[in-house]
Order: C-alpha cells, then structure tokens, then sequence
C-alpha cells in the first residue's frame, strides 16, 4: 500500500434510477457518448486518472487540485448545451464533489477519508453543480476566475465532524442554454406538491405501489377547490433528484411540501409521511404507519385528511366527503391498476400493450372499477393522438368509437372521475363533437380543479371547436398547475395553435419556440411555427419549413 496526497473528484448523474426507468437503453447510450465525448476527454487533458467506474458515476485522482476543479468546471458547463434538446425530464446532469487529502493507493484503487469526503460532498452539491472542500477553496483561491458559494460547516454522512463546504455559482447558465431556475409566485390559497415517495422495499420492482400511494394522495387532495395542488407528472419530475426542498418549493410555486417512503412486505406496509413549510424549511408534522394491506385505502383517506387539517383547517366536513375516491372491492384491482398506471406513463406501444393486461387483471377482480376502465379508454386515446402504429381512417374511427364506448362506460361506474371525464371529452372532440367536449371537460375542472391535463383538454377542445380567445386562460392553468409536466411541450404547441387563429403570429412563434425546446422530436410545434411565421409575412418562415421536414419529412398540407 502507498499514501500520497491527492485531488479526489467524484461524479455522479443526477435522478439515474428514475431515468433508466424511463428509458433504460436511452439513459445508457447518451451517457457513454457523454463519456466519450466530452468526460474521459476533459479528465485526460487536466491529468486525471479514473480509478471507477459505475454505472451512473466516475472517481477520478488528479495529481492537481486546481486541474481538478478546472476539469470539473468546464464539464459542468458544457454538459446542459448537451442536453438542451432533450425534455427537461429526461435530462442526464451530474453533481460533482472534490476534495484534497491524504489518499491510500493499493492495488489501482484509492481509499480513505481523502476519498469519502469527495464522495460525501458529492451528494450535498447542487445538480449541474460542483462542491469542493474547504481545503481545495484554499488551494485553487486567486488561481481559477470562478465563483464559490460559501455553504457554511455541513454534516456528511458517516462523517464524525463537520465540513466546510463550498458550491460553484454558475453565472454563466443561460448563455449555454440551460434555463435558470424561476420562483413561481405563490397561488392566493394554500399550495402543495406531493412529491413521489420512495421505495424503500427490497425489491425495486415494488416501485409502482409507492408511486400509486403518492398518486391516490395527489388525486385525493386535487378535489378540494381551496387547495392549489401541482399536478402529478410535475412532482414525478422530481422522482429520484436530491434538491433540497426549498428548491422544490420555488420551482413549483407552492408552499408546503409532503414527502415519505414506503416499505412493503409480504403481508403489511409501513408509509412514513411528513409535511414541510417550504419557506422556512418547518415540519408542520411528520408520521409513521404500520398497517396490513387491507388497509391502504383507510390509511390515505388518514394521511390526505391530516394534511388538509393541517394546511387548510377551516375545510368543511362535506368537502372532505366528496373528495375521497372510491376504493376498489379489493386490493389486488387497485395493485393491477397502479401497475397499469406506472406502464401507461412510458409512451410507447409495448407498454401500452402491457398496461392493457394489467387493467383487464384489475375489472377480473373488479367488474366496475371505474380506475380500470378510465385506463383502457386512456390508452385507446394514446393510440389516436401517438400513433403508436399507422392508422388508416377507417382504423382511426374504430379506434375512437371503441375509446368513447371505454371512456362512457368508466363514467357510468363513476360520474364523480375527474380523470374518466377527462378521457371522455379529449375523445369527443378528436371525434369533432365539440359541445358535448367542452362539457366533459368543465366536468372533469368541477370535480379537480387542480388537473393540468383537464385545463389542457378543455383548452383544446375550445381551440378546435372555434373559441380560440378562451382556450389561453386554460393553456396557462395547465402549465401553472405542472410547470414540468412531460406535456409541457403539448401545452405550449396548442397555445401556440390557438394565437395562430387569433393572428397573433409573433406571440404564436414564441410560444411554438418554446414547445420545441421542451420536446424538439415532435413535429407539430414546428408546424405551427411555420403557418404563423408564413401566416405573419416572417423570413424565418423558410427556415422555419426545413426544420419542421427535418423532423417529419413526409409532412404535407
């Protein structure tokens, strides 16, 4: 064994679990050319060796400290140019810890507190960020031009004394593209986001059933009118991320901030809750529940109606009544229909086709489950509106007469679905029955007033079937309401849409621009762009063509 002193810098992705969740292969391939492309490279031209590998991480030993932060800093600049294409969602970014010290060397790997302080630092940095010991502050001050943050002494973890840390400040974070984080304004009623609990069971496939707890929570607390409630695919954005929690609160715009866990065994579960004031970082309250699995639907009406005394305590009795769901005849419906649930969110056929299995396995045990029967119609609506596979027209009319027989029957089972009438009137006014649209869709608000996807719909629905002027105030709701919504892209593209027929051509390039940002692989916010740019008299109204058949070269009028 030999000992030397020693830059240590430890990386790691951001979210990897949640990312290779979502797409595994994708997750893999764009982060071996990072690593080809832009951060072997950089480690090579300041010295660095890499010591580790993993799969979402790197430890890397530099002869230097001031190369070692250099290195550091330049891949966290250009990592976001990298990715600016990319869904914010879906976007690979690294934290980045770095420390000098004393180092044990043996057998090609290195080991000791040099090492674990790297690694410890690492985890407190902000994501796309670089934290560094006070130790390397000391040694690279006067010598790099960057700025760092004093964090002030902070406890690592299995660390028996304290360290003064220090964050880079990237000052420099728009002009490569990546927009800086907004504080939202705060909503004039009592805010929350329900963040995804974690999965702390052994078997990660168990995933589902927390994600269907945190679900049942969010829809629970969305049907009370005097409560703003971020929608759930802008709290899943946050799904496996390590920001603290005012972070959250900020980007969200919102004022309390529920968080927990979910351990199950075979026959029993245990849930850990807590609310937290995002301002000054309070815990209004925090619980534990250990409970059998009969049980799960008692347990949130108990933690949704704890959380409503706790934030909006002058809520009446009725209104409590009104927003509780109704739970199935059993637990294994609810299971397969969470299950259905986690597949549905993938977008794509084969877990389309899966998701059809699980909500079939669900109205076996469960005829009327309304849930179940909300999910088949969603994922006819999917097949229309992603063309998950090509539709002749006539397929296209058999296809939304057999989503508008799911999406009725789900209403029968339950008339007080949200979600169901939701379905229901996207599905009408694809078949262009405007009217009866429109009015599912205010339906759909009535019952939760907090569904982004709702405004959204109703705003489409207003847009094609000829109200155009009042689809805007919805289009605005829906992105309040998930400001990270995987939809967000849809909900700038019909905006966009919508000032096309207004004639509002320079507000319509803008808000069709930023629906390409959010997700530049689908091609209908560049159509919109280039009927406002031709419709406007614009130049970019050519340029604006090539990039709209770049994307969808057999487009046509």
């Amino acid at each position: 064994m030999e000992r030397r002193l020693a830059a240590v810098l430890a990386a790691d992705m951001v979210g990897y679990s949640r990312l290779m969740a979502a797409d595994e292969a994708g997750t893999i391939e764009r982060q071996k050319v990072h690593r080809s492309a832009l951060i072997d490279p950089k480690i090579d031209q300041y010295g660095g060796r890499i010591v580790k590998s993993t799969g979402d991480g790197v430890l890397v030993e530099f002869p230097s400290v001031v190369d070692a932060v250099q290195c550091a800093i330049e891949i966290q600049r250009l990592m976001p140019e990298r990715e600016n294409r990319v869904p914010q969602a879906q976007r690979i970014s690294y934290r980045i810890g770095i420390n000098l010290g004393d180092i044990v060397f043996d057998a090609g790997d290195i080991f000791g507190d040099g090492v674990n302080i790297a690694a410890r630092l690492e985890g407190i940095s902000e994501a796309g960020g670089v934290c560094i010991s006070d130790v390397v502050r000391q040694n690279i001050h006067g010598k790099l031009g960057d700025a760092f943050q004093d964090k002030g002494e902070v406890a690592l973890k299995n660390m028996t004394r304290q360290i003064r840390a220090w964050q880079w400040i990237r000052e420099e974070r728009k002009e490569v593209g990546e927009k800086a984080s907004e504080t939202l304004a705060l909503p004039d009623k009592p805010s929350i986001a329900v963040l995804p609990f974690s999965n702390m069971s052994a078997e990660p496939e168990q995933d589902y059933f927390a994600d269907g707890i945190t679900e049942d929570i969010i829809t629970a607390l969305s049907g009370f009118g005097s409560i703003f409630v971020i929608a759930r695919n802008s709290s899943f954005a946050f799904k496996g991320h390590e920001k603290d929690i005012k972070q959250i609160g900020n980007e969200l715009g919102v004022r309390y901030v529920l968080e927990g866990s979910v351990r199950r065994s075979t026959s029993r579960f245990r849930i850990t809750a807590q609310l937290i004031e995002v301002e000054g970082g309070n815990h209004l309250w925090a619980q534990r529940y250990d409970r059998v699995l009969e049980d799960v639907f008692e347990l949130q009406d108990e933690i949704t109606g704890t959380i409503v005394a706790a934030i909006e305590p002058e809520l009446e009795n009725a209104e409590r009544e009104r927003a509780r769901a109704k739970s199935p005849e059993n637990l294994d419906a609810w299971e397969s229909y969470q299950r259905g649930m986690w597949h549905t969110y993938k977008l794509n056929r084969e877990d389309a086709e899966a998701a059809v299995i699980c909500f079939r396995q669900a109205l076996a045990g469960a005829p009327n489950y309304a849930p179940a029967l909300t999910g088949l119609a969603y994922l006819t609506f999917q097949k229309v509106i992603f063309n998950f596979e090509p539709q002749e027209p006539k397929e296209r009319e058999q296809l939304l007469a057999q989503g508008i027989r799911e999406a009725t029957a789900a209403v029968q089972a339950d008339d007080r679905s949200s979600f169901a009438r939701y379905v229901l009137g996207r599905l009408l006014a694809l078949d262009g029955d405007f009217e009866n649209a429109i009015e599912q869709l205010e339906l759909a608000i009535s019952l939760n007033p907090n569904s982004a996807l709702a405004h959204h719909g109703l705003g489409a629905a207003l847009a094609t079937g000829g109200r155009p002027a009042e689809s805007l105030a919805e289009f605005e709701a829906a992105a309040r309401l998930s400001p990270l919504d995987l939809y967000r892209w849809a909900f700038s593209t019909m905006h966009s849409f919508a000032l096309v027929l207004l004639g509002r051509y320079e507000e319509a390039i803008s808000w069709g621009r930023k629906g390409i940002r959010d997700n530049p692989k689908v091609f209908w916010p560049y159509a919109h762009v280039v009927s406002a740019a031709g419709l406007g008299g614009s130049e970019d109204a050519a340029l604006a063509l090539d990039a709209l058949l770049r994307v969808k070269p057999d487009f046509s009028l």
